[in-house]
């Protein structure tokens, strides 16, 4: 077919991303066959992964702080959501320094790199990339979170957070560009797929639809977020991936109306509408009010006419990609901001809020639990004394003990329970970036570990299941929310002792005790069978 014109399916326009000089050396150019060609040393991609890893941990993008500092210019933002920007800026400003990372799960890394067929390296990239990455998670204060499978059931830490996830396509041109991100858990357990049809296609069938399930991200990935939505796709990956990438806004410069070739597109219109729902959702930056999310992106794919896809995925408070290209003129990584005190408003915590309710951990548990029981859901609390620290792994070995009829050990019911695991210690440090983890995982464990006697008292971060609710009614015991987000911030102004009670095998998902002073939370569900989140889940009638 003389007359085939290829038309590609996302059609980026110009972006005007602000890039810094990383190096000139590494880079040459020849010519092959008349045409020139662009040659990079194995060490510009392994230098410009160590560096992209390390600036993303510890720097955001101009745009995003911005939008945390815009929350005080609302006159409509809650306390609460003034109070969690407060403390995101803050923790900003901590892991500026490049000491603690800006949260303690470090994340997965993930690459993709788009590498025009003029360019030539002669060596395997993916390796030069991972040992770049690898550097940076060695060599810092980042945390190890990727687990290996030894079989079905048994798994390791791989000690270096290897593998990261590289993808890396042909394109047309003589530069390589990056996209680099560092990717937590908690959002990534918020990326969702439904397989729809095309009866979803009209708009009050869809607002219904996004009214719903965007409610069941919760807070759990640790909002104010960047929430991102894609219709369509010629597959499940790639709504999923398209999903990924428009979070980190990628896809910003995408076209703004579709055509008959399929064209990728941004619906803006959509985009606002979807926006102003969020706010009006009251579920707010964490606690309550108008910012669950700092902006939408809404992406329209083309499909195969019997599938109609959708995702959902989010960016969460801790924003972290870096773009990142190689060119003749050298190696570039996207200029992140380095001075986020500019940022920080002048206002003090006593004008967010006087209404704090210090709690004493020092006491005894039940008195610890008389005093929360005056208190309704949403009190803001101070915390200060001994917690003990427990995740996944060590509330799957406190089960098994359960199972053995050994029962529970005394620390775990006598100490307000924090599911969180640290990053790495720096030196002169008492912690590592420590916040909170997931609250959900753990909510199997809750029911059998009350009736035992432990688990009374937990704090970590987002929404828990009607099951907890119940337990806690049942047996007078609490949960408290930990603002998701502020690692780094914890570290250096609450957490003044760590050591380790438990498995230290483990390492960060250890057993540990720990001494917190003025460490904050709200009651999220207490003894009454109050849950803070439920009137936020149920969407418009």
């Amino acid at each position: 077919m003389s007359d085939f014109t290829h038309y590609p399916m996302f059609a980026l326009g110009p972006a005007d991303t602000p890039y810094r000089l990383l190096t000139k050396d590494h880079v040459s150019t020849a010519q092959f066959d008349g045409q020139p060609i662009l040659k990079v040393d194995r060490e510009a991609l392994t230098l410009l992964a160590d560096q992209a890893m390390r600036d993303t941990q510890h720097l955001l993008r101009t745009g995003h702080l911005q939008q945390l500092r815009a929350i005080f210019d609302d006159p409509q933002a809650s306390a609460n959501d003034r109070f969690v920007a407060l403390e995101l800026l803050k923790n900003a400003n901590v892991a500026a320094a490049r000491v603690l990372p800006m949260c303690q799960d470090t994340g997965t890394a993930i690459v993709m790199g788009k590498k025009g067929q003029h360019v030539w390296t002669g060596f395997n990239d993916e390796a030069a990339l991972a040992e770049g990455i690898c550097r940076a998670y060695t060599e810092t204060h980042l945390r190890y979170s990727q687990v290996a499978a030894l079989d079905m059931y048994q798994e390791v830490n791989t000690g270096n957070n290897l593998p990261a996830q590289i993808e890396i396509f042909a394109t047309p041109g003589d530069s390589y560009g990056f996209l680099f991100l560092a990717k937590g858990g908690g959002s990534a357990n918020k990326t969702f797929l439904y397989q729809e049809t095309k009866a979803l296609l009209n708009p009050e069938r869809l607002m219904a639809f996004l009214d719903q399930k965007i409610r069941t991200i919760g807070t759990a990935a640790c909002p104010p977020y960047h929430l991102a939505v894609v219709i369509g796709g010629t597959s499940a990956e790639l709504t999923l991936k398209t999903v990924k990438l428009a979070s980190a806004r990628y896809y910003d410069a995408l076209p703004t109306e579709g055509n008959k070739a399929g064209q990728a597109f941004r619906d803006l219109e959509l985009e606002r509408k979807v926006h102003q729902l969020t706010q009006r959702m009251g579920i707010g930056a964490q606690f309550g009010g108008k910012y669950f999310c700092h902006d939408v992106r809404v992406i329209r794919l083309p499909r195969h006419g019997a599938s109609c896809p959708v995702g959902l995925g989010v960016s969460c408070s801790a924003d972290r990609q870096i773009l990142a290209k190689i060119t003749s003129d050298g190696v570039f990584l996207e200029q992140l901001e380095t001075n986020p005190a500019r940022f920080l408003p002048d206002i003090g915590e006593d004008e967010l809020s006087s209404d704090v309710v210090p709690i004493d951990l020092n006491r005894p548990m039940s008195e610890i639990r008389q005093v929360l029981s005056r208190y309704p859901v949403r009190t803001r609390l101070s915390l200060t004394g001994p917690m003990v620290v427990a995740r996944d792994i060590a509330h799957a070995k406190l089960k098994e003990r359960l199972d053995r009829g050994e029962g529970l050990p005394q620390y775990i019911k006598d100490m307000c329970v924090y599911y969180a695991g640290p990053a790495k210690t720096p030196e002169g440090y008492a912690s590592g970036s420590f916040g909170p983890t997931t609250a959900g995982r753990m909510d199997s464990y809750v029911e059998p570990f009350q009736v035992a006697g432990g688990s009374m008292v937990m704090l970590a971060k987002g929404n828990r299941s009607a099951q907890v609710t119940a337990a806690c009614k049942k047996h007078g015991g609490f949960y408290l929310g930990s603002i998701g987000g502020p690692a780094a911030r914890l570290a250096e102004a609450c957490i003044k002792k760590v050591e380790c009670l438990e498995y230290p095998e483990l390492g960060m998902e250890a057993i540990w005790r720990i001494e917190v002073k003025d460490f904050p939370a709200f009651v999220v569900v207490d003894d009454k069978g109050n849950d803070f989140f439920a009137e936020f889940m149920r969407a418009d009638d």
